[in-house]
C-alpha cells in the first residue's frame, strides 16, 4: 500500500441499528463521540443509525414504512391538497 494516503482516523466502529436493534462492527472514519462494549469486551465508538442492512426491506424481503421525520405523512397531505 501506498504510504502516507490513507485517514489517520480508520478505527473498528459499532453501528446500532435503532430499527432493528442489530449491531455491526466495522472499519470506519466516522465521528463520535458515544462508545459501547462489543461482545468480546473491547471498548468502540459507537454509532446509531436508523437503517442498516439488517433492517432495510431490500435486503430483508419485509416491505415496512420507515418514516421517522414524517415526511410520509407531508406527502400524503400535499397529495390531498393537489387532489381538490
Amino acid at each position: 500500500m501506498k504510504k502516507d494516503i490513507h485517514p489517520e482516523n480508520y478505527r473498528m466502529v459499532i453501528f446500532h441499528d435503532n430499527s432493528s436493534g442489530e449491531r455491526i462492527l466495522v472499519g470506519s472514519t466516522v465521528e463520535t463521540t458515544e462508545t459501547d462494549k462489543w461482545t468480546d469486551g473491547t471498548e468502540y465508538p459507537l454509532v446509531k443509525v436508523d437503517v442498516t442492512s439488517a433492517s432495510h426491506p431490500f435486503y430483508t424481503g419485509q416491505e415496512k414504512v420507515m418514516d421517522t421525520a414524517g415526511r410520509v405523512d407531508r406527502f400524503k397531505q400535499r397529495a390531498a391538497k393537489a387532489k381538490k
